[in-house]
């Protein structure tokens, strides 16, 4: 069976959302896996997004800590359209209808996120921005005579047809139980995170990195796989999700102490709990394996405000049994978000004719080596946009005859074993993580081989498998330490930045790979 679309966009949280909803009054086709605002991240983004609204704040100061933030990496040109953009993107999500925080005479309430030189982070309902974003673009999406949602279709890889180019995607309708091969004249890729590829992690156990598996194999550049950027401040309290304690907690004051309370961020960076979330990290790590644990302590500087102003948080301690009123929170690194990804232009398109990429999964340049906090968020309404400037107006051509990749076709339409992907995640934390080693990567790498012939193989399975070797194989080339990614056996960082691009059609499977790192 088979349908078509004009434009299909695979991904329902805010880039796919927001695309969607700017591509008007273009025909677009949403396809999700899940219920339209279940599963994703978003929802679950606590900080904010970053805009330089502020009285005291410019645009050039934005762009300058996300240069420093991204430690050599950042596209200029890229920033520069990222944070440009900050003011027409609070004014359009309030439009679609994002109730921001407010003071008394109307204006933004203004937050503070580690490596920003000014309150620039605009919040909505505290601690609650992604839900927020998420409920009013769901609601405008649904009512949008455009966009066409499909739920419960999961994509196991995409179409392609003789010349390379993209014409859609092979979906797996759950309701139906059947296989369908999706035409579209233009596809764009907004799948999110793969924090879920690690044992630890803020992001939903399903965020396992697919959409960069299937522009892999379609044949597309991937940029910088290896820079992937852990929280410091998971709370550590023995959930799978770990509940995340946002940074806006040390924004407002909030410290980093060890279990006998000893403030420990002045021993690692000159700008404590608001040095570079990297940073930050490794800190946190390096006192919890020195046996003196790490705790948030928001007693002095919030305190009773606590319930209103971190509603999110405060939950998560009370089902732990935790009241951050009284005492520290304790705290872990877990995997949190992806700077690399599907390598695309000022204008989100692929390397691949008929393929663009938006939000988490797309690397557009503007993140780097490390992602300057909230400006996640902000990307993917400002690159969606520009997305759909791009395709509003072109003319629909399909590629001819895309067909259905047969040796996908053979694999059961499944999540990935659970014990498989327990083991993978495993192995993921214990070589591919904050601190890494030649060692402990190639380590690594062999338990991903060894998985690639597990008798119980789906395309969940093998597109996690695909999405973790790249992660590994990028961290492997990249004998230095910068941003997000450290090797223990090369910390210094080199004089000349250089980006890691891979193009494999397979990356796991040697006999088909074909590796520009």
């Amino acid at each position: 069976m088979s349908q078509t679309s004009d434009i299909l966009i695979i991904g329902a949280g805010v880039a796919g959302l927001y695309t969607a909803l700017k591509l008007s009054p273009r025909p677009v086709t949403i396809i999700t896996a899940r219920p339209v605002g279940e599963g994703g991240a978003t929802p679950w983004a606590q900080g904010g997004l970053a805009a330089a609204v502020g009285a005291n704040d410019t645009p050039n100061l934005h762009f300058a800590d996300t240069m420093q933030a991204g430690a050599g990496l950042v596209d200029p040109e890229a920033a520069s359209i990222l944070v440009d953009g900050g003011a027409a993107a609070v004014e359009d999500l309030t439009r679609l209808g994002v109730e921001f925080d407010r003071d008394a005479d109307g204006a933004l309430k203004l937050g503070r996120e580690a490596a920003h030189c000014r309150d620039r982070i605009v919040h909505a309902t505290g601690d609650q921005a992604g839900a927020a974003i998420m409920k009013a673009l769901v609601k405008a999406a649904r009512e949008a005579a455009h966009i066409t949602i499909l739920e419960r279709m999961v994509v196991e890889d995409l179409l392609t047809d003789d010349n390379g180019s993209v014409g859609g995607a092979l979906v797996y309708n759950v309701a139906a139980g059947e296989r369908i091969a999706f035409d579209a004249a233009e596809t764009v890729l907004a799948t999110g995170g793969l924090g879920g590829l690690y044992a630890v992690t803020t992001n939903p156990k399903p965020a396992q990195g697919h959409g960069l598996a299937f522009a892999a194999r379609a044949g597309a550049v991937i940029r910088d796989p290896e820079f992937v950027q852990f929280h410091p401040t998971a709370l550590d309290i023995g959930q799978d999700p770990a509940p995340l304690a946002t940074e806006a907690l040390r924004g407002d004051g909030a410290i980093l102490v060890d279990r006998n309370g000893r403030r420990f961020m002045e021993n690692y960076h000159k700008d404590l709990e608001l040095a570079p979330r990297d940073i930050v990290a490794r800190a946190v790590e390096a006192e919890i394996k020195a046996g003196r644990g790490a705790f948030l302590d928001a007693r002095d500087a919030i305190g009773a405000k606590f319930p209103d102003a971190f509603p999110t948080v405060f939950a998560a301690c009370q089902q732990a049994g935790i009241d951050p009123r009284e005492k520290p929170m304790p705290v872990a690194p877990a995997a949190h978000y992806h700077m690399g990804g599907v390598s695309t232009d000022f204008d989100g398109k692929s390397s691949v004719n008929g393929l663009w990429a938006v939000g988490e999964v797309a690397s557009t340049g503007v993140h780097g080596a490390n992602r300057l906090a909230s400006n996640s968020l902000l990307e993917a309404v400002v690159f969606g946009a520009r997305i759909a400037d791009q395709l509003r107006e072109k003319l629909a051509v399909f590629p001819v005859e895309p067909g259905a990749p047969a040796d996908r076709m053979d694999l059961p339409s499944r999540p990935a074993d659970p014990a498989a992907m327990t083991e993978l995640r495993a192995a993921m934390t214990a070589g591919c993580a904050l601190l890494r080693t030649e060692e402990s990567l190639l380590e690594t790498i062999d338990v991903l081989h060894e998985l690639g012939g597990h008798e119980a193989m789906t395309s969940g399975l093998r597109s996690a498998l695909v999405t973790a070797e790249l992660i590994a194989q990028g961290a492997l080339s990249r004998e230095e330490s910068r941003g997000a990614h450290f090797r223990r056996d090369f910390p210094e960082t080199d004089k000349e930045a250089m980006h890691t691009e891979i193009c494999t059609t397979d990356v796991y499977e040697e006999d088909d790979e074909d590796v520009d790192a």
